[in-house]
């Protein structure tokens, strides 16, 4: 393949495995994402960069799990952004892509330039698990630490599931010549394999005490881990964010003497699971009196999603549990 050629693998995830180290990771390559998540809102720049950090991170830990349904990383802070939640959605069925969407809520008098997780203050890092209907929903939080998202990712692996886990990310606007500006995002993700039981009890010795990837490997775990890292301290932002280097390729120059084995790449791209119907369920909790504190001088209830920028307008007649008229005609 020649310097300069195209690759058709945006939007997707290739896992991959190390065999001589233990250690699993996914690669992961967003644009088309990343611009349908973006374009919903007009956000700051240092907005969208934590916005596109957030999904990158999204597709590289959802892919990682064996979904029925839907993964959400979340973050919660004091700061000037206020909040950023993604969704990740499982295939629905084998051959389909997966699904992601994403949003942040923010404070614009506070937003400052320069750097994006400067925006955040104290809070938490959460990641939630639905697995569907018939299954308790898993919840775990760390609090926010390090000076990237990534870090935040990094330490909840080690602290809730004592799993050593490292991210290299990068991600921009991007112009290719004769193209328009889009985004463009780029990682890779190390984890070791998980261990029979937890190693790690007590303090840790990560930011606050948590725990670190140190604290959990020991031994021949503890030195492959190492080796693995080291390799990918050596990966170029072009080669995580180019158009030039497929995933494969990429994995042999990183890892070629841990024996890299790849897996089926999945396909990802923009979804949101917002409808009038799930509108009328949130609202079906409400009084009549209820609804009519919502109901704006034009005799409407309106909703918008704050992933997709769906708007709906709905009859106030037909909402709530005392509703006496079925749903009318809405836009």
């Amino acid at each position: 393949m020649t310097f300069g050629q195209r690759l058709a693998w945006d939007d997707t995830v290739l896992p991959f495995q190390l065999d001589h180290a233990d250690i699993r990771g996914r690669v992961a390559r967003l644009d088309g994402v990343l611009d349908a998540i973006l374009e919903q809102h007009d956000y700051p720049p240092a907005v969208e960069a934590l916005i596109a950090e957030m999904a990158l991170l999204t597709a590289l830990i959802g892919q990682t799990i064996k979904l029925r349904w839907k993964l959400s990383l979340q973050l919660q802070s004091k700061g000037a952004v206020r909040r950023i939640a993604s969704d990740y959605f499982a295939p629905a069925k084998e051959g389909d892509p997966a699904r992601m969407r994403a949003y942040a809520s923010f404070d614009g008098d506070m937003i400052t330039d320069g750097d994006a997780f400067a925006q955040l203050d104290e809070g938490y890092f959460a990641v939630l698990l639905d697995q569907g209907q018939g299954t308790t929903p898993y919840q775990g939080i760390t609090p926010i630490a390090g000076a990237a998202l990534r870090n935040c990712a990094e330490a909840y692996f080690a602290q809730s599931e004592q799993l050593p886990t490292r991210f290299a990310l990068s991600f921009g606007r991007s112009t290719e010549p004769g193209g328009a500006e889009h985004w463009r995002a780029g990682g890779v993700m190390l984890q070791h394999m998980p261990q029979a039981s937890p190693s790690a009890t007590g303090g840790g010795s990560g930011e606050g005490g948590l725990l670190a990837a140190r604290d959990i490997v020991h031994g021949d775990d503890a030195e492959n881990w190492g080796r693995a890292n080291h390799l990918l301290d050596t990966v170029e932002t072009l080669e995580l964010i180019g158009p030039s280097v497929s995933p494969a390729d990429l994995l042999v120059r990183l890892f070629h003497d841990e024996a890299p084995r790849v897996f089926e790449m999945q396909p990802v791209r923009f979804g949101c699971t917002c409808s009038e119907e799930r509108v009328r369920n949130s609202l079906s909790i409400y009084s009549a009196r209820d609804i009519a504190s919502m109901t704006t001088d034009e005799g409407i209830v309106t909703a918008d999603c704050q992933f997709c920028g769906a708007h709906y307008r709905l009859d106030p007649a037909t909402l709530g549990f005392d509703a006496p008229e079925a749903p009318g005609d809405t836009e």
